[in-house]
């Protein structure tokens, strides 16, 4: 198991605060401006105000524009709809992101004035059925589907026990995937040790003589004692021939596969998963990923399907519905171009192994409304009630250091709106009775009462030239910095550091960013009634643009149509998928607006074409049939159809490309004095773009700072 990637030590802090002071500085306040109001930023807030640090911090969050959240944030716009960035699902293995917000939901309902949010498990609701997407040519599309069974425990159950190894225990896991593949039975579970004998690898080969289909429980068999075997451990002197049993293990499984998609079985696609998970067990040993310093990011320099092909993973495999589906979940498309599929096989094996064999509840969880509504409002309640002070509408335009080019010495920000003297800004509305984050800012509280001051988007990248510029300063309005902002964003606003340190202008280099879009329907009727497919509520590997969707018409009870005179919708889908860079064009709000007709655009031809075959009812001849979502269409406002363009440096979703993860700076690190870093791009334990990653960044964060909480106490940091 690699160690946990430490750089530097919080006695450097401590110096720092002493020098800032003049004097030992242990006993004071200490102030930390938190940039940025994401999962990463506002896991930090929350755990350097944990009541147990006894107020030894005081937090202040700086926030562009109106609401909080980040590439995670939504918004409530016409009749109170919900107004996503994308596809927001949680997966059961998201156990520091679920601890989070029980934590939160648990502080809120006792606290003295109540909570309006109620208890986390109405909040979230199990989703086992997942499916994906295979074209078959003339007919169309095929789905394969399934259900995964409920594991014990909750997401954030803090009983979770450390394996000794995890790699051991998902290569047991993959193994006894494999016997159920074969058998089609209950899984075994993974702590069944059977008997090894003295010369197991010869009991192995005999079991797997036995032939294809007739020797299928003696494959069974010899995968179960491959597993015991490689949990018992091995010596070095073994590692030669246990390299060989998997492979003999894998052409079994391969030439099955072969057999029965020529015969067009169909449960083909079972097979194809089983021949990749083999080919991922060949890979395990031959490059000794048990045990290995580097663990799995040993292997980040592979895209994963070379790596599969590699470790003989056929064509047909490679190219599955399942693995377009895991590139497809991660936008894994260098530059959003769906010819560049990309992704790092050291991160994308360490999510795909805790996803299918780390998972608690379900595999999926819904929210019941919005993630704003559900996570971020929460969230902003329980800091508020902390003592956390949030500035909103304060845009980041400069890091600025000190002389000696080694803190930060200043923070330069350009003020996009104006509250009266002596106000704040309460930034939540009430939808269906729960707190909610608005579509646009709350106008009336403001001196621009007007509308969108200048018609500048305060959520983009385009500036306003005539907005105040304020700067903070060390020593007088803080002592630490936590730069929350999106790796996008860091050339221009940090412009100094990147100068100073070669690592970091590296980082920004390797550590790319995609663009991404989305789309959301409310229809008048359900169109799965009757659909040839019987689509799956959550299904990816689909057609391009929008790959991905969701069926998520169980979100409508939370919205305010019957308020806003309407009348209920009967159906919710949202989609998403990578947006495609064009290179040339000029910056500002044109590139913005460009980019939403874009998605606009490519949302219709999605809607009259590949949509159509998954609800037939949607289409009428070969044009979208309007009449089915909510609203009068010759209204402006298109209250049955949103879409958005995430194209604002922060908005970018990070991306795992082979060879970068190397390169990311972790949070513990000291490269200046005074400043941590958090997000989803940082080096956190899990490297990939979700929130899960964010808030382990976060809580690393936290623990630059104050040494809380405990490297220990943060679930899959260690992963190998």
């Amino acid at each position: 198991m690699k160690p946990p990637p430490v750089q530097g030590s919080r006695d450097s802090r401590g110096e720092f605060l002493a020098m800032l002071a003049g004097e030992d500085a242990a006993t004071d306040v200490i102030h930390v401006a938190i940039v940025g109001g994401g999962c990463a930023g506002l896991t930090t807030a929350f755990e350097l105000s944990d009541p147990k640090l006894a107020g030894r911090h005081q937090i202040n969050v700086y926030q562009q524009g109106w609401r909080l959240g980040g590439k995670g944030a939504s918004g409530r716009g016409v009749a109170g709809r919900i107004e996503e960035h994308g596809l927001h699902v949680w997966l059961g293995f998201y156990e520091n992101a679920f601890g989070l917000i029980r934590r939160a939901y648990a502080e809120l309902a006792e606290h003295p004035l109540g909570s309006p949010f109620g208890d986390w498990r109405d909040a979230f609701l199990p989703e086992p059925n997942v499916g994906v997407f295979a074209p078959t040519g003339e007919r169309g599309w095929q789905v394969w589907r399934t259900s995964f069974p409920p594991r014990p425990g909750l997401p954030g159950d803090p009983d979770l026990e450390p394996s000794e190894d995890p790699m051991i225990t998902y290569v047991a896991g993959a193994l006894a995937m494999l016997r159920t593949l074969v058998l089609d039975t209950v899984i075994v579970p993974v702590s069944e040790k059977p008997v090894i004998a003295d010369d197991w690898p010869l009991s192995i080969r005999r079991m797997l003589d036995g032939g294809l289909m007739a020797g299928a429980v003696a494959v069974s068999q010899a995968l179960m004692l491959l597993a015991a075997g490689m949990r018992e451990g091995l010596r070095e002197s073994e590692s030669d021939e246990l390299l060989a049993l998997v492979q003999e293990v894998a052409a079994v499984v391969r030439d099955w596969t072969r057999e029965r998609l020529l015969a067009d079985h169909p449960d083909g696609h079972v097979w194809l998963v089983a021949e990749l998970v083999t080919a991922s067990l060949v890979g395990t040993v031959r490059h000794r990923l048990i045990g290995h310093p580097e663990g799995l990011d040993a292997l980040d320099d592979w895209d994963c399907r070379d790596w599969l092909r590699t470790n003989g993973a056929s064509e047909a495999a490679v190219q599955s519905p399942f693995m377009r589906g895991m590139y497809d979940l991660a936008m894994a498309y260098e530059d959003g171009d769906p010819a560049r599929p990309r992704l790092a096989a050291g991160a994308a094996l360490r999510g795909t192994v805790r996803m299918f064999f780390g998972y608690r509840g379900a595999l999926f969880w819904r929210m019941r409304a919005g993630m704003g509504d559900t996570v971020f409002a929460p969230l902003y309640e329980c800091l508020r009630r902390r003592g956390v002070r949030f500035h909103f509408f304060h845009r980041l335009t400069d890091v600025v250091l000190g002389a000696d080019r080694s803190h930060v010495a200043a923070l330069t920000f350009d003020r996009q709106a104006t509250l009266p003297d002596n106000t704040s800004y309460d930034p939540l509305i009430s939808v269906a009775g729960r707190p909610c984050w608005p579509a646009e800012a709350r106008w009336e509280q403001l001196l621009e009462r007007g509308g969108a001051k200048s018609g500048i988007d305060m959520e983009g990248d385009e500036r306003d030239v005539a907005a105040t510029e304020i700067v903070l300063r060390v020593g007088r309005d803080f002592d630490f910095v936590v730069l929350a902002v999106g790796v996008g964003a860091l050339p221009v606003v940090a412009s100094q550091l990147l100068a100073r340190s070669p690592r970091w202008r590296v980082m920004v280099d390797q550590v790319k960013t995609v663009a991404t879009q989305a789309f959301q329907l409310w229809l008048r009727d359900d169109l799965s009634a009757g659909a040839p497919l019987g689509a799956p509520r959550i299904a990816s590997a689909f057609a391009k643009p929008f790959d991905t969707w969701c069926d998520m018409r169980h979100v409508i009870p939370e919205e305010g149509w019957a308020e806003a005179g309407y009348d209920l919708p009967a159906m919710a889908l949202y989609f998403c998928g990578a947006l495609a860079d064009l290179p040339g064009l000029p910056a500002g709000a044109g590139t913005a607006h460009m980019a939403s007709e874009r998605v606009r655009r490519a949302a219709i031809t999605f809607l009259e074409g590949p949509a159509g075959d998954v609800w037939p009812r949607l289409r009428e001849g070969a044009q979208v049939n309007w009449a089915r979502l909510v609203g009068d269409l010759r209204s402006d406002r298109n209250e049955g159809f949103y879409w958005r363009a995430n194209v604002a440096a922060s908005d970018r979703y990070t991306l795992c490309l082979p060879g970068s993860t190397r390169w990311r700076i972790s949070p513990l690190a000291l490269d200046f004095d005074n400043l941590t870093v958090a997000g989803d791009w940082t080096a956190n334990g899990l490297n990939t773009g979700c929130i899960e990653a964010a808030v382990m960044s976060g809580m690393l964060a936290s623990n630059a700072l104050s040494g809380s909480p405990p490297l220990a106490s943060i679930v899959g940091f260690d992963h190998p």
